[in-house]
């Protein structure tokens, strides 16, 4: 049976599954021609930066955001673990601005995370974007907040999406938040860039006046967030028996 995609430890397919025919490739070839895909035309930046699992801290990945802006105020990032065709999608996060983030509830702010250091540090860039470019919009951003569910943990070498999803955390200037040496290395020498250069291209970048505590929640009170999937009672419609 052939196969083709990207492969894990042991040659193991991610995910399984058969080649693509050549009716399959004219389907969607025709589909592209005759649809107008607009919200995946959207998608205007492509961020490459890393992220910690909020259960796990140790487990650290690099991250591809596919960017699109909904306003001022909101983005909405498609989050895949590479930025090659074959990059497979594990998640979504979204970006709300300062003046969003204190319209929140307490208990939703402890979900998010902060852009200040991901940004100032050099670990977020946009690959092949000149920084002075990019200048007036890292300077928004180290205001913003961050909520990223990862939906399929390729990191551990699942095969399929399979699970809950998984709250992630930014990197941060703690040791625990801290990204590895040899994940940053691996990134840099990729794209041919230095985060320590881009680190001091940033230092005139203003730090935000005030970062909301409830935001990074674990660097207040040493505690993670998890899902746990638990059976429970359906609602049902008024009249409608089951099954």
């Amino acid at each position: 049976m052939a196969m083709h995609g990207l492969t894990g430890a042991g040659d193991e397919q991610i995910p399984p599954g058969m080649a693509m025919s050549m009716e399959q490739h004219m389907l969607d070839m025709g589909a592209q021609m005759m649809q107008s895909l607009k919200p995946i035309k959207e998608m205007n930046q492509h961020v490459c930066t890393f992220a910690l699992y909020s259960d796990d801290m140790s487990r650290q990945i690099q991250t591809h955001h596919y960017v699109t802006r909904l306003n001022q105020d909101f983005l909405q990032c498609a989050v895949y673990d590479s930025d090659d065709s074959r990059g497979r999608l594990i998640g979504v996060e979204y970006i709300v601005s300062d003046k969003i983030f204190e319209t929140l509830p307490p208990d939703e702010q402890k979900l998010w995370h902060t852009h200040a250091y991901e940004i100032k540090s050099g670990l977020w860039m946009n690959p092949g974007v000149p920084e002075m470019m990019m200048k007036p919009e890292l300077e928004n951003l180290t205001k913003s907040y961050g909520k990223f569910w990862c939906t399929w943990q390729t990191d551990r070498g699942d095969v399929l999406p399979t699970g809950p999803p998984a709250l992630m955390m930014s990197p941060q200037a703690v040791n625990l938040g801290m990204v590895k040496a040899e994940l940053l290395k691996k990134r840099d020498d990729k794209y041919n860039v230095s985060s320590e250069a881009l680190k001091t291209s940033r230092v005139e970048l203003p730090e935000p006046e005030w970062l909301n505590p409830q935001a990074d929640y674990w660097k207040q009170h040493g505690k993670g967030f998890k899902i746990d999937v638990e059976t429970t009672d359906m609602k049902r419609r008024e009249g409608v028996g089951f099954p």
